[in-house]
This record gives structure tokens, sequence and C-alpha cells, in this order.
């Protein structure tokens, strides 16, 4: 079996909005520039593969839009109407630096598509892990809120949607997106069988969540791991943190499936992120994931794409994962490596680290 990719240009066509980088328009604030969630990081990410000859290696195509059905299982239809009403009369903007235009809602549908069709090609074994390029993402969208460029919540959607169909139950989301995967959680925080895990710089965006003193509710309750940590992290913590924290909860709870919530804006030069990752912390990132896949659920691995908005470092983060996943000895050299390697934390601030790390393992576990 291949790796399997799903993406498609039309999400690339996602637009909408008056904003100069994260601000709206208006008295001081002059327009110009747009929005970092820009169609470029994902466009040459495409492209890169198709360069370097990496795509014609992996089982790429597309995929249907999402049903009502599925989207009705995360989102409620007073939502989607809405959405859906702005989307067909020119489009519009339903909560917070979440624009779209003419035509958002089916763009946006495809994206959560693209997450299912991913999915479900690992849980039917059509694919030995699969990695979904969507666009607009979805970690941030709450059942009835988008925001932080989120329209719809693609993981949710497949999730449910492979729930609903009987191919798994225990589920297990890492999200190591540089901003708190404040949707996901939202969603499944009292639901016991979808242990979501986010790894965020802290108090970034949202700035009001994403406390490891967060663990779910009611029946959730211990199914959500929160775990912030500090700007300037950089790689070698990283993998302390997925080593001590990340893969002792996935052991404990046994999932079926895992999912990464794909986000590239923990690279060192993202403008939106400082946590001072290289394209070799999320290579080895995914290697470790995929090594706890092989353990607990038959090497069942998803990857959905979500932030990262440098247009440059992005294609070649992605590109590293992809070669990670597909085990394919193509590669992209990153013409960034040898400066964000000099950039790295020194011993003292990666002991500081370490000691966060130890104190939420204390918490946790």
């Amino acid at each position: 079996m291949q790796t399997a990719f799903f993406h498609d240009e039309r999400c690339l066509w996602h637009c909408g909005g008056n904003y100069a980088f994260t601000l709206p328009v208006g008295g001081l604030v002059q327009p110009g520039g747009g929005l970092p969630e820009s169609p470029e990081t994902k466009r040459r990410l495409v492209n890169l593969l198709r360069v370097t000859g990496l795509m014609a290696t992996i089982d790429a195509g597309s995929a249907p839009e999402a049903t009502r059905e599925d989207l009705l299982r995360v989102h409620p239809a007073s939502y989607l109407d809405a959405f859906k009403s702005a989307s067909d009369t020119g489009g519009g903007e339903l909560g917070m630096r979440t624009p779209f235009g003419q035509g958002g809602y089916e763009i946006a549908a495809l994206s959560a598509g693209l997450a299912k069709a991913a999915l479900m090609a690992v849980l039917k074994g059509r694919a030995r892990n699969a990695y979904a390029l969507s666009r607009p993402p979805g970690h941030h969208c709450l059942p009835d809120f988008p925001n932080g460029f989120c329209l719809l919540n693609n993981i949710a959607v497949a999730i449910r949607a492979a729930q609903a169909r009987g191919l798994a139950q225990r589920i297990a989301v890492v999200d190591w997106d540089v901003h708190h995967g404040n949707g996901t959680e939202a969603v499944f925080l009292s639901d016991p069988d979808v242990l979501t895990i986010s790894l965020h710089q802290d108090r970034n965006y949202p700035m009001d969540t994403g406390a490891a003193e967060v663990r779910g509710e009611g029946a959730g309750l211990g199914s959500n791991l929160n775990i912030p940590l500090p700007p300037g992290t950089g790689h070698a913590s990283y993998l302390e943190a997925i080593e001590r924290l990340v893969l002792p909860a996935l052991t404990r709870f046994r999932p079926e499936v895992i999912i990464i919530a794909c986000g590239y804006d923990a690279s060192a030069v993202d403008p939106l992120g400082r946590m001072l990752a290289t394209s070799e912390t999320f290579r080895a990132m995914t290697a470790m994931l995929m090594a706890a896949a092989d353990e607990l659920c038959q090497g069942r691995l998803m990857l959905t794409h979500e932030g990262g908005y440098s247009e440059v470092h992005v294609p070649f983060c992605g590109h590293a994962v992809l070669e990670t996943l597909a085990k394919n000895p193509i590669s992209a050299a990153d013409p960034l490596a040898a400066t964000l390697a000099l950039r790295q934390p020194g011993p003292d601030w990666q002991a500081h680290v370490s000691h966060h790390i130890t104190r939420l393992a204390e918490y946790f576990f």
C-alpha cells in the first residue's frame, strides 16, 4: 500500500476579507497584504512534490465534498444554513478572522471532504497512511463559531463520519500546530472515545484557551491533554515533549487510528509563531508517531494540513513529512537548515523546557 495524498486546486481558490495581516482594515490600518492564510504555502508544497518526483510515487487525488449529513454530525443546521446563505450571496464573515467569498461553503465542504477521504482510505486499508492538504484549515472551528481562519472542523467531520460507519470508535488526535486546537477540543471535550492532544505555543492563539488544567468534561474527563510550551521551545524540546507526554498518553488510550493536525507554524521563520522548529523537527515527530501507530493501531495514521504561513519554508517542512510517511529516499534539501540549526536554543534553555515538561508529566500521569 502507498501513502495517499488528497488535494484539490479548488481549495486554493478560497479567499476573502479586508485584512492587513490579522487586523481588519480601517482607521489607521492601511489595506494591503491580506491574511497570512495564503494558498501559496500549499500550492508551493504541491509544486515541490511534483518537481522532486515524490508526487509520482504516492497515490494522489481529490475527493468529494463532505455531505450535509457529514457536516451535521459536528455543526448545527443553523450555522450551516447561515454559512451557505452568505456563501451564495457573495461571501462574508461569520466569526473572527474567517472571511470567505462566493462559493466559500462548497470549498470548505471540499476541504472537510479531503480529510474524510484520507481517514477512510486508512481505515478501509486502501492506504498505508494518508495526508489531506485541506484548505481552509479546521482545528479552530467550534460547532457554531468559526475562528482563526477555520470555517468547518475538518478533523471532527472525518472522525464522526468514520464512527458513524463503524470503521473506528477510539480515535486519537495529536495537534502540533503552533496554535491551540480549541475547536477540536470543544467538539470532543466530553467524549471518552476521542483523545485530543494539543502541543502549542503557550498563550499564542487563542490566548484564553489551551491550559493544561483543561482535561475534559463529564464522561470525557481525562481525554483531553493540553501541552502549552514556552516560546522558543526548539527542536530537541519538541521531541522530548512527544517522547515524554504524547507517546505515554497514546499508549494508555490504545487508539484504533491516530490523526495528526499537521500545522507547520511552529517553524522558526513562521510569522505567527515563535517556536524555532525546523523541517527536521517535523520529520522526526512524524517518524515517532508512525512508530506509535505501528505499535498501537496497525500503522493507521492520517495527517490533515492545518496552519503554516511561511511560503518559503512550509513546502520543505511538508516535503520532509511526506518523505517520511512514504518511506521514500526522494528528498528536498531545506535551504534554511543550516541557519535554523545555528538558532536552536542552548542547553540552559533546553533544561528549562525539560523541567516544564517534567511538571506536565507529573500532572498528567
